[in-house]
């Protein structure tokens, strides 16, 4: 008789911890999804979490295509803005340590090993970034589900005109509105 393999090595046991995995990643994504969507709710209407979170997750599900189409094109610029700040940071930090900026040549210490400061500078600039680009995302988020609701309970017309301002209706209903004037002009 060969003895059994220990339960770390059993491959069903491998694939069942690592779909276990994969199942709690997706649920603590939608969790912290629904989360800040039910805070923004509770800011906007004063309700409590579990009518805010049930608020804002049907009135996002009505709205499923802008949201993905939002998130991607915001995640995108907060990588070009990160991108951006990091390199520039890093850039500054390198010629600074290497004293190849004549202005602050003498105020920069010798050093041996300029790559760790410069490496510690760049992943402070990140952190920084992250964080305040964390609270942009705040605030479109905001004005995505504040914008949504303005969608549903308005139409736009002199009796229920929208509260948007004209410049984000002009960006974000270029689509919307394009049926309804052409069918005026048939009709």
């Amino acid at each position: 008789l060969s003895p059994r393999p220990p339960a770390a090595e059993n491959k069903f046991a491998k694939f069942l911890l690592s779909c276990l995995k994969c199942c709690f990643w997706c649920l603590e994504k939608f969790i912290k999804f629904l989360n800040r969507n039910a805070y923004i709710m509770i800011a906007i209407y004063g309700t409590n979490f579990c009518t805010s979170a049930r608020n804002a997750f049907f009135l996002l599900m009505r709205n499923i295509i802008r949201v993905a189409v939002l998130d991607k094109v915001t995640d995108f610029l907060f990588f070009l803005g990160k991108l951006l700040i990091v390199g520039s940071v890093g850039i500054l930090a390198f010629f600074f340590f290497t004293h190849r900026i004549k202005l602050v040549q003498d105020t920069a210490p010798p050093l041996n090993y300029y790559w760790v400061p410069i490496l510690t500078v760049i992943v402070g600039s990140y952190l920084i970034a992250h964080g305040f680009f964390s609270v942009y995302g705040m605030c479109v988020d905001t004005l995505f589900l504040c914008f949504c609701e303005d969608l549903e309970r308005n139409d736009g017309s002199p009796e229920r005109p929208y509260y948007m301002s004209p410049e984000l209706s002009e960006i974000l209903l270029k689509g919307h509105l394009e049926p309804s004037k052409s069918a005026d002009s048939q009709g």
